[in-house]
């Protein structure tokens, strides 16, 4: 993908799971606990180390874009084919019933197929309002349109209306809800 137009954003690697594996944790705040079987965010952090550095999965670097300046990653979007998620999750469910201990959740689809799903994206919070999330989420639209997609979509949080006036005003529109764990979220799309 060529990203020359969004200056500091790059494919990821794998070698980054240091730096990314806390945003994508932030980025899921609750959710990445339930699925580390933990009340605590940094307990969750090394199930999105590992998944981060392996191929074909919803985590995986494979799947992400970061924006950095010196090497130092300052915010991380991670989207893929909705299409390919059953095949992305089972990876990652039968890890965390294995070495969490977590089975039984309720967990929908949070993506379709047709769209491209932008599962995760964080900007550390010592560079938040500097407009990078904004960057990152141009830069996977215009990924998803370079690679012949028609739709991209997202979950936001109720309890996060600032993220849903940022996705609202680039062109995302709910288009149902979807419960992941406990949470409910709002399922936004915007047309490619």
């Amino acid at each position: 993908m060529d990203t020359s137009l969004h200056y500091n954003i790059r494919p990821a690697r794998a070698e980054d799971y240091k730096q990314v594996a806390p945003l994508i944790v932030q980025a899921m705040e609750d959710l990445a606990c339930t699925f580390a079987n933990t009340n605590s965010p940094e307990k969750a952090v090394p199930l999105f180390e590992y998944f981060f550095q392996q191929p074909a999965n919803q985590y995986s670097f494979e799947h992400t874009l970061v924006y950095a300046e010196e090497n130092i990653i300052m915010g991380s979007i991670t989207c893929y084919n909705g299409a390919l998620l059953p095949k992305y999750r089972v990876p990652f469910m039968a890890y965390i019933a294995d070495k969490y201990n977590v089975t039984d959740l309720k967990i929908e689809d949070e993506t379709i197929p047709g769209e491209v799903y932008i599962d995760t994206v964080s900007v550390s919070p010592n560079h938040q309002g500097k407009g990078i999330g904004k960057k990152l989420l141009a830069a996977a639209i215009q990924k998803a349109k370079f690679e012949g997609h028609e739709k991209i979509g997202l979950l936001v949080d109720f309890k996060n209306p600032n993220a849903k006036k940022l996705y609202l005003a680039l062109g995302f529109k709910s288009v149902g809800k979807k419960q992941l764990g406990s949470n409910v979220y709002e399922h936004l799309q915007r047309p490619l």
